[in-house]
């Protein structure tokens, strides 16, 4: 029993990055990152929060601590995974989903099948800067499969949100570039049926930049809840600038803290 646990908490470790635990938390807050980046961004919004809100994110095979596993080609494995590695960490308490890109396709399939699978469902999902999996194309940047590695870079320099220290740098530049067309591949591979009936119920919460090509469509047929939408200032990486951050931060907290005494 003692070698299960042991290897359940491995797995999760593997998985599922919380820099800042809280030993007292009320919420569990779940990030997904986006397209070619790892955990680190989001897990160090548990710093920001306040210790009620306990913040880990997604890390994917490929990156990180899990740089020698190859890259997953298989979207409905991992979104297996991450619900497995979830597991221990929500039976018990209230969580929520928050995505980014690429993360925010990621987050709802896997509220989706923690709900089909294990009747656990989060109390919100925050989507960020893309459309509802059933719009065509559901990832916009399907396109960049097809892409010669020059046309790839000025596409990524354009869309802002990557470090200059990777973009000027050709051996970083050279690790970064895998990573990212491994995510796009994956997600577009996948084909995503609409439900005839909305599986979930929580309100969702859609953001995006004024200045993004992407338009969030479609999320009010995912669910039976209520449906939000905020454009704030800014490219498909309008999150990174400080008082976007700190807006989305300030506004998670509050949709939190009203559930709790809903």
């Amino acid at each position: 029993m003692e070698s299960n646990k042991l290897v359940e908490e491995m797995r999760t470790e593997n998985v599922v990055n919380c820099l800042y635990q809280q030993p007292d938390t009320i919420f569990k807050l779940i990030c997904f990152p986006w397209a070619g980046s790892g955990s680190i961004h989001f897990a160090k919004w548990g710093k920001s929060f306040h210790h009620s809100i306990e913040v880990s994110s997604i890390r994917l095979p490929g990156r990180e601590s899990r740089y020698k596993e190859p890259f997953a080609t298989n979207l409905e494995h991992v979104i297996a995974e991450i619900s497995n590695a979830l597991l221990p960490l929500l039976q018990d308490i209230p969580f929520a989903f928050f995505g980014h890109s690429m993360g925010s396709y990621i987050a709802y399939l896997t509220a989706q099948h923690l709900k089909q699978n294990h009747g656990l469902e989060p109390v919100h999902i925050f989507v960020s800067s893309t459309s509802a999996p059933h719009k065509k194309p559901h990832f916009y940047l399907a396109s960049t499969t097809s892409m010669s590695e020059e046309q790839l870079h000025h596409f990524i320099i354009n869309m802002g949100g990557t470090p200059k220290e990777i973009l000027e740098n050709k051996e970083l530049l050279e690790m970064f570039l895998p990573v990212f067309k491994a995510d796009v591949r994956m997600t577009s591979n996948y084909t995503f049926v609409k439900p005839s009936k909305a599986l979930l119920s929580c309100d969702i919460t859609c953001f995006s930049g004024t200045e993004d090509l992407v338009e969030m469509e479609g999320w009010e047929d995912l669910t039976s809840g209520s449906v939000d939408n905020y454009r704030l200032p800014g490219d498909h990486f309008y999150l990174i600038k400080p008082s976007n951050e700190t807006f989305i931060i300030n506004y998670i907290t509050k949709c939190l803290e009203l559930s709790h005494f809903a």
